[in-house]
């Protein structure tokens, strides 16, 4: 089924049991991720648009491509990573803002984590075990 029309859009919307209108489809289209996009005839339907990965699962990403191994020394966490990736996975963690990370250090296979205390080390690394699935 093809929709051209916002209008189009709220009858189904409201046949489906949504209680929409018109004046707040603007605002589901959005949050429904819908797009016009061309269709047959130079006419235009609302398409789904591709979802984009989250930002989150983008910096997972990056800490697994490049993590090896870790180990802690009190409050400090040290992450080894592939040679050339710390500065990347050390990126990835601080975007990930994780509340037991007060900041990292990177060199080029080296990470250096700072934590508040030597039980949020310990937090830390049942973080990023999970994170990692290990």
């Amino acid at each position: 089924m093809e929709i051209e029309t916002q209008e189009e859009l709220a009858s189904l919307l409201k046949d489906a049991g949504f209680s929409v209108t018109q004046a707040t489809v603007s605002r589901d289209i959005r949050q429904m991720h819908l797009s016009k996009v061309p269709a047959a005839g130079g006419r235009q339907k609302y398409a789904l648009l591709k979802q984009e990965e989250a930002p989150s699962d983008k910096y997972i990403r990056v800490l697994k491509e490049g993590f090896v191994s870790m180990d802690k020394a009190q409050n400090i966490l040290v992450l080894r990573t592939v040679s050339g990736m710390a500065m990347a996975v050390a990126t990835a963690i601080d975007a990930l803002k994780l509340q037991e990370v007060v900041g990292c250090i990177a060199g080029d296979d080296t990470i250096m984590i700072a934590a508040r205390s030597a039980e949020e080390t310990d937090r830390l690394m049942e973080k990023f075990e999970a994170l990692l699935g290990e």
